[in-house]
């Protein structure tokens, strides 16, 4: 979150920041309410002056009438502060939960538009192969190497639910081990978190309270499932102060994730593209402030070298500033090309948060033993996400029979370089 002492000494930026990014946010109250606080603060802490002399007063009293005077003034005033404090601990709520729905600023780097048509491609790499026979979608690939089933799936949990079995299932426990074995060897630390939070959790994160219809709970126990690992990492140091020289730290988690998102019906949801339930490798860091920029750099190369080494055409897109996460300031995304269906899907988001997550988290570090402790710089992105990359995978490697060759770096953990087509291929095409 942004502080309310940022707020105030930058609030023309801050009021910029949020018309960028189409955020109905209210600044000028969160300032009201600022100076409202201040002001009955300064009343509370002068009555409790005045109530703590006359209690001096009363007990160097020496005359018994003087005395009853002095207490009945001061019940007076105790009466006035209790009045005053209800009134400070109602401003205050209504002051936090306002700062709570601020999302963060915007880095002056990033492009200046009103949605995603105003993203900027910066990298292309790799060209799309070039087939000799129409690429299918990999919703036909999937039952032609008898490996995905949609139908099942949603007849078990309803629509955008689905059923990866036998090769398909293979391959993207494959890729999971894969992205987990290269990220360790980079230096990352792999943790096995939990799948549900609590609301303080999701709270400190940044999910809550914009994105709770978008959150599945259990009502009873009141947690919530994660959207992504990067809630569970953002709060392994809640409420802490990392001790010095212990950053940056560098994390990487493979989690399922849970997303109540509302599809519409269309080309855009075939398939496995969209669900509301997914696997997701994400990395995580903590880190100096000074260092977060090129932590950023190193995200996107993470990300870039598992596309990379998987042979995807793919590109880094900046995200302009109305199409911005809550909780970043600057964000890339990682496209890879998929043929079957000729669009770029994204299978990565690399976020700088800066310290607003560790402002909401009440996380903090000393940059040296005997240094004042300041908040660090958090960072999130994608390492990749499933199952897009499984589409991806399952497109750009298709064979003209319905098979699909194994990427090479795979093949150790699938023990075969193709999996093959044992079902014709479907009669229709949508």
């Amino acid at each position: 979150m942004l502080s309310i002492q940022f707020i105030r000494e930058n609030a023309d930026r801050v009021r910029r920041d949020m018309l960028l990014r189409n955020a109905d946010v209210n600044i000028d109250r969160i300032l009201q309410l600022d100076e409202q606080r201040r002001a009955l603060l300064q009343q509370v802490e002068g009555l409790r002056a005045k109530r703590n002399a006359a209690s001096k007063a009363i007990g160097a009293s020496k005359e018994p009438g003087e005395r009853e005077v002095r207490i009945a003034e001061m019940r007076l005033v105790g009466d006035e502060i209790r009045r005053l404090e209800e009134k400070l601990r109602s401003l205050d709520d209504e002051l936090q939960q306002r700062l709570y729905e601020v999302p963060n600023i915007v880095d002056e780097s990033v492009p200046r538009g009103p949605d995603e048509t105003s993203n900027v491609v910066v990298e292309t790499v790799g060209q799309p192969r070039q087939f000799d026979f129409v690429p299918r979608p990999h919703w036909e690939l999937g039952v032609m190497v008898d490996g995905l089933d949609i139908e099942r799936g949603a007849r078990m949990s309803g629509s955008r639910f689905y059923v990866l079995k036998g090769p398909l299932a293979r391959l993207q426990r494959a890729l999971i081990q894969f992205m987990l074995d290269e990220h360790v060897a980079a230096g990352f630390t792999e943790a096995y978190v939990p799948y549900m939070m609590s609301e303080a959790s999701l709270l400190a994160s940044g999910q809550l309270p914009k994105f709770r219809d978008n959150l599945y709970r259990d009502a009873e126990e009141d947690f919530y499932f994660i959207p992504t690992a990067e809630v569970a990492l953002v709060n392994y140091h809640r409420d802490e102060i990392i001790p010095a020289g212990r950053l940056p730290e560098r994390f990487v988690a493979h989690t399922p994730c849970f997303r109540r998102e509302k599809m519409s019906a269309g080309r855009d949801v075939r398939g496995i593209k969209r669900g509301h339930q997914f696997e997701k490798v994400e990395m995580f860091v903590y880190c100096e402030p000074e260092a977060s920029s090129a932590e950023l750099d190193g995200l996107v190369a993470r990300a870039k070298h598992i596309a990379s080494a998987l042979e995807l055409p793919h590109r880094v897109v900046a995200l302009c500033t109305g199409d911005l996460g809550f909780n970043a300031a600057k964000t890339f995304d990682l496209e890879v090309w998929a043929p079957g269906q000729a669009e770029w899907l994204e299978v990565s988001s690399a976020s700088n948060c800066l310290d607003f997550q560790a402002r909401r988290a009440n996380i903090r570090y000393r940059p040296a033993p005997d240094a004042p402790p300041r908040h660090p710089h958090m960072l999130n992105a994608s390492g990749l996400a499933l199952p897009r990359t499984v589409i991806a995978v399952m497109e750009n490697y298709q064979q003209p029979d319905g098979s699909i060759e194994v990427p090479h770096v795979l093949r150790r953990y699938l023990g075969t370089d193709r999996i093959a087509a044992v079902n014709p291929a479907p009669a229709v095409r949508d």
